[in-house]
């Protein structure tokens, strides 16, 4: 296992860092939205075009035959990756979102009623609350929420008063998107099973980022997205323990995902099969596969590391802005750091940093409920991944001191 990764090396793996903008090299600093892709996820996605393309589990003939076993090998590849004990538990989806719509819709509508509640944090993506609004109010369950602390964690001391022989489901991120935080989700899940909870993990921000081991962490669920893991758009992954996937209703319905159809009635195959209705997404689903292999060839630990240091490097020169304030915890977080600038928008901080050729987020991040608990309307949003350098840290600070400069007080004459 590599202690340290070469970003400059990696970098040459992606085509898009050729690039000028604005007539400046590109500095990428929004890989918590969405990640580049290297050439090997890229090129796996060209070979099934142009030599094996064609739908998988329906043709007998050789092509076919090559696009399902390459299909098949990307689930055997995220089982490997999250270390299932089933590959049947890995059901291909569009992405975290939809992951999390498939359990909220096909689970909970199955297994919630009045009374119930459902358990979720102040820190939420929409993708982990808007489901579950829509579910609450399908089934007369109740939503309830952990607060958090003031450094941005999981207030895990009001934890015993909010679960309750009540509690159906929890649902949470396993690293917040804005504040970085990452929680100590197989902490919960035991307390959440305890009281007979069903646990439901959003990893869309740490697959990319941390080592998951879902037996270790015994979630029921677990949700992510290719895109944020060097893979395409379109691609996500939903995991499940097989007796809760065996129990739950189709989500979709169509072709692939049926045993036998009548005019009135179907039978389904079982998992993960009747999840996965329709032609999928072929080539987004090798392109996964294949990030995932550049992946474990880096070494997840390594890639942890490379993002510490630069988070840490980022802070410590983040200290020397009298008029920058920073959230979420600082000792211990994912490659996230999310600020403000006193006086200043979050857009007009990004359409400045834009002009210098790099790329930052700002809004509500999809998370406006953390927003308002922020009391801020935006933030500003730096994220770090296995392609960025000192150098990018070292611009980025160089661009925020001309924002500095263009946002100065007009002397009074």
């Amino acid at each position: 296992m590599k202690d340290m990764l070469d970003a400059k090396k990696i970098r040459e793996d992606f085509p898009i860092f050729k690039r000028l903008v604005k007539g400046k090299p590109l500095v990428y600093l929004d890989s918590t939205a969405t990640t580049q892709r290297p050439n090997a996820v890229m090129e796996a996605m060209d070979d099934y075009y142009h030599n094996y393309n064609a739908n998988v589990h329906r043709g007998v003939y050789t092509i076919s035959e090559e696009a399902t076993r390459a299909y098949e090998n990307a689930r055997d590849k995220v089982s490997r990756f999250i270390n299932a004990n089933r590959r049947e538990c890995v059901v291909f989806t569009r992405g975290t979102t939809e992951s999390i719509n498939l359990v909220a819709s096909s689970w909970g509508r199955t297994n919630l009623k009045p009374g119930d509640e459902i358990l979720l944090s102040v820190m939420e993506h929409h993708s982990n609350l808007v489901p579950w609004q829509l579910v609450a109010q399908q089934t007369g369950a109740r939503l309830r929420f952990i607060p958090l602390t003031r450094d941005g964690r999981l207030d895990l001391e009001k934890l015993p008063q909010l679960l309750s022989a009540k509690t159906k489901i929890v649902s949470l991120t396993y690293v917040s998107n804005v504040l970085g935080t990452i929680n100590p989700v197989a902490s919960i899940i035991k307390q959440a099973h305890a009281v007979g909870a069903v646990v439901m993990i959003d990893g869309a921000q740490a697959a990319p980022h941390i080592k998951i081991d879902v037996q270790a962490i015994d979630c029921d669920f677990l949700a992510f997205s290719g895109h944020k893991m060097l893979g395409p758009t379109g691609t996500g992954v939903l995991y499940g323990k097989l007796h809760l996937l065996e129990a739950m209703p189709p989500y979709h319905g169509g072709g692939d995902m049926i045993v036998e159809v009548q005019l009135e009635r179907s039978t389904y195959r079982e998992p993960p099969g009747k999840f996965e209705a329709g032609t999928p997404n072929v080539a987004g689903v090798i392109g996964l596969g294949a990030a995932i292999d550049y992946l474990n060839r880096l070494g997840m630990e390594a890639i942890q590391t490379h993002e510490r240091a630069l988070v840490r490097v980022a802070l410590d020169a983040l200290k020397g802005f009298n008029d920058i304030e920073v959230y979420g915890p600082i000792p211990e977080r994912s490659g996230v750091v999310a600020f403000n600038m006193k006086g200043v928008h979050p857009h007009d901080v990004a359409t400045i940093l834009d002009d210098e050729g790099i790329a930052i987020r700002a809004g509500h991040h999809c998370a406006q409920p953390l927003m308002h608990w922020l009391n801020v309307p935006a933030t500003n949003r730096a994220s770090f991944y296995i392609y960025n350098t000192d150098d990018d840290v070292e611009r980025l600070m160089s661009a925020l001191r001309k924002v500095q400069e263009i946002f100065a007080p007009v002397p009074v004459p």
